[in-house]
Formats: structure tokens, sequence, C-alpha cells
């Protein structure tokens, strides 16, 4: 009866249009009411779960990227990555593609990839004749590579629910090869579509012209280093990272390139204070959720329910793995990391996958979830850049979508692809 009133709680608020956080606390609230505890129970889960040093490092993640958005670093790279790879078949299609690799490099973000990147790419495409669904197909789901790609929030808040065990510097570098990989599976297939349709392909502007952008997009570029070389050489932590990229945002933005005017750097600030407290209430919210998940024993209970359909680990993983695309249809994705975390981590460690690398399945998994319907957040993001209705891009973000699936099976069922660089540095 604890679990009907929790889940079906959850479930009534979330379908009438509540925000998941009080989708979350109010479950958990009839919840423990039901079972007799005393309510400040919930308040001290959620205080608990977002009192962690290691938060720190998201709230100035999401702050140095508003400011490299807003300080005229995606446009350098959108420009650097036309030189690159617009003469291609598919042309600026593959120009978005290759900006949301750099970009997501800058800012971890899928939704700041597709508003950011989004914005630049889809009039340019529209203009020069593409479908604005190809567009937006591609935006959308070339985002998610930002959540592969240091500085990923989302790998800090998967190492929290996991007990902050789990090193964050791993997560950084197992996400690497991945995020390549799902850039080139959906590059290959955006010339595939390009083909079909005809698109046009742009000129390469010389060997000079290259370097000339690729010298203006280099201090944009350096923040990745930056973040990525010094966590994983133990200089400093994730969340001193982090406060680094701050400084160093604001030093590119107002000394290198002078692009970030003060209402500009008020916007951002607002911004990110308000992505923030968004953010963490959700944590928290979800830490009392997810506390009492484990007080009714469900972690357990779903390792046996798994074990009594199969003893097959490539199997367990399968079912996990459709069981979080399912949950990722309907809910956004931070939440669903601290709620599935202490549900799936166990069973997933019991059939022998690493943490490490379940941390990059769950990721790249519920980053498919934010390119699709009913609750997809960068799906809503990329069509309104674009400026056309879901579901006219939904016909046709099939392809797209396969790619990004096939690229998660691989990483499911070949460990070596996200933990053969971390081992690298053990």
């Amino acid at each position: 009866m604890e679990l009907w009133i929790l889940f079906g709680t959850f479930s009534f608020l979330l379908l009438i249009g509540t925000p998941v956080a009080f989708c979350l606390g109010a479950s958990s609230f009839a919840t423990v009411a039901y079972l007799g505890l005393p309510p400040v129970v919930v308040f001290q889960r959620l205080n608990s779960g977002v009192s962690v040093y290691a938060l720190m490092a998201i709230p100035f993640f999401i702050y140095a990227g508003d400011l490299m958005v807003r300080g005229d670093i995606a446009r350098r790279l959108v420009a650097l990555a036309g030189a690159m790879v617009g003469h291609f078949k598919g042309g600026l299609g593959q120009v978005n593609i290759l900006a949301s690799v750099m970009f997501g490099g800058v800012s971890g973000s899928a939704a700041a990839d597709a508003s950011a990147v989004g914005g630049l790419m889809v009039p340019q495409m529209k203009e020069r004749g593409y479908g604005t669904d190809y567009a937006v197909n591609i935006t959308v789901v070339s985002s998610i590579i930002a959540l592969m790609l240091p500085p990923s929030h989302n790998m800090i808040i998967y190492s929290i629910s996991a007990g902050g065990k789990i090193s964050i510097a791993d997560l950084f570098t197992a996400g690497i090869i991945p995020g390549f990989m799902l850039a080139l599976a959906l590059m290959i297939t955006a010339y595939i579509v390009a083909s079909r349709r005809g698109y046009p392909v742009e000129a390469f502007p010389g060997r000079k012209m290259l370097g000339v952008l690729f010298a203006s997009a280099v201090p944009g570029l350096i923040l990745v280093a930056i973040i990525f070389g010094g966590v994983r050489s133990g200089i400093f932590t994730a969340s001193e990272s982090s406060n680094i990229a701050v400084v160093y945002a604001l030093f590119v933005t107002l000394l290198v390139y002078r692009t970030l005017s003060f209402s500009e750097f008020v916007a951002a600030t607002k911004g990110a204070v308000r992505t923030t407290a968004m953010v963490l209430m959700v944590i928290g919210s979800a830490a009392a959720f997810g506390w009492l998940l484990a007080f009714l024993k469900v972690p357990a209970n779903v390792v046996d329910f798994l074990k009594s359909l199969s003893d097959n680990p490539f199997v367990i993983i399968l079912l996990i793995n459709v069981a979080l695309l399912l949950l990722g249809t309907f809910m956004d994705m931070s939440p669903l990391i601290v709620i599935t975390t202490p549900i799936f981590l166990p069973v997933a460690t019991a059939y022998g996958i690493d943490p490490v690398q379940f941390g990059v399945i769950l990721v790249l998994n519920l980053g498919i979830g934010l390119c699709t319907p009913p609750v997809g957040a960068v799906l809503f993001v990329g069509c309104a850049v674009g400026r056309v209705p879901i579901w006219d891009v939904v016909r046709s973000i099939w392809p797209f979508y396969f790619a990004a699936v096939a690229t998660l099976m691989l990483v499911t069922y070949v460990p070596a692809l996200s933990l053969w660089l971390p081992s690298l540095f053990h």
C-alpha cells in the first residue's frame, strides 16, 4: 500500500502538470504520513540531499556555460566547425553536430547546447534550403553529446546519487569516447539523410581561414582542457574546477573577446541562479523520494524481480535500458538520476557492470529521453528555436534517434568503450 501511495500520488500530480520537484515532495509527504513517520523526515532528507559539497560544482558550471553562451563563444565555435566539416555531404548539418561537440565541452548542458548552437544554426540551415525538421532533428539529438563530455553536471549528480564513491574524474573521462561515438553516428546519419534529400554542401574556405577561425576559437576551447586536465590530474577537485571555469569564462568574455556587456553579465548571473535553484530543488526532493524507496526496500525487490526473469547479464542490462528509456520519456533527467541510481546500480553491479560504465549508460540513456515526447525538454527547446510543431519533428527524428540508441547499445555491451580511457590514468 505504501508503494501505491508513493507512486500513485507522484504519477497523478505529474499527469496534471505539477512541477516535478513538487510531485516528488508531495508524494513523499503522503507516504510518510501513511507510515506514521514524522513529516520532518522529508525535510531532513531534502536538506541532506542538497548539503553535499560536490554539488557546489553544478551552479558554477551552469554559470560558466551561461557566460560562454552570452559571450559570443558559440558563434566562434560554429564558425570553426563550418570551416572544418561544412564541405562534407550534409553541409550545415555536419557543422551543427561538430559545433555541439565543441560547445558541449564548454557548457556541459544539453539545453544550453540546443539553445545556443540551434539559435545560430537552424535559421542558417532554413535559409540554405534545409528542411526545418532536419535542422531541428540534428540540433536536438546532437545536443545530448554535451551530457557525455566534461563538464557534465549530470555525471556529478550520478556520482553523488551513488553515495559519492565513484570518481567524478573517472566519469568525466569515461564519457569522452562514447560522446565522440555518438557524434560520429549522427554525422553518418546526417550524411545519409542529406544525400536522400539532396541538400547542399558549403565551400571549403581554405586552410588560411581555417587557421584564423581556429585561433579565434582557441580561448574558448582552452576551458575544456582546464576543466578536464585539472580534475583528471588531481590539481583541483570538480568543485574547485567549476570556480576556475567561471573565472576563466569571465576573463575570456570580458578581456579577450570583449563581447560580454554588463546587461548580459547580469542576465547570465540571474539565469544561473534560477537554473541552480530549480536543479537543487529537484535533487533535494528526489533525495527524499529515493530515501523512501530504500526504506520500502524497492531496490532489493527490483533485484529479486529481475533475477526471477533471467540470470543472463545481457538480458538484465537490456531490461534496465528499456526501463530507463521508458522513464525518460515522461520525466526530466536530474530527478531520474537521483531516483533510479539507488535502484538500478545495485542490480548492475550484481551482474558485473562497472559503476563507471553504468554511469555512462545511465546518462546517455536518459539523455535520449530528453529528445523523446511527451516530456522531452530538449525537444521542446529545439522546436521553439526552429518555430516548428513538435509533431513535424517527431515524424522524421527516428533515424537520428536510432543512431543514438545504437550508440547506447554499443556502450552497454562493450565495456572497453567507457572504461579503457579511465584505466590509462590509474
